[in-house]
């Protein structure tokens, strides 16, 4: 198979990864919210501040978009030819900062073990480059 097909289906695999459904991240938001209320008493708004902040924090379908904008660029400059090794590689490096931010933001280990595996292409990738160079 190839990388780009590898990259596409590991970042398709990651957007439908049920960890990402809004009501599995709200229950686990109550659950842990309702653990914090008992043990540290903080006020419900506070509560409620911070869980919007988390929630936000946790998002990672910037990462998903920018790894399918990369991967567009990969195919266009493997499909135009010529001398495309320093491009494909500072795109591999690109590929490895949002598999990288992917895998600190998963809220599930599903999710981390994806991130994983797009780190292990990559590396694939960045291999295939320093052939290509």
């Amino acid at each position: 198979m190839p990388i780009s097909t590898q990259f596409a289906d590991l970042v398709d695999r990651a957007e439908a990864h049920p960890a990402r459904d809004r009501a599995t991240i709200e229950a686990r938001l109550r659950q842990q919210i309702a653990v914090l209320r008992d043990d540290a008493r903080l006020p419900q708004d506070r509560l409620a501040q911070e869980a919007l902040l988390l929630a936000t924090k946790a998002d990672i379908q910037g990462e998903l978009d920018r790894l399918r904008a990369h991967i567009a660029a990969a195919r266009k400059l493997i499909e135009g030819g010529g001398a495309v090794g320093r491009r494909l590689d500072f795109l591999s490096q690109e590929f490895n900062r949002e598999a990288n931010t992917l895998c600190s933001k998963a809220n599930a280990v599903e999710l981390t073990a994806i991130g994983l595996d797009l780190k292990a292409v990559i590396d694939q990738l960045r291999e295939q480059i320093q052939n290509v160079e």
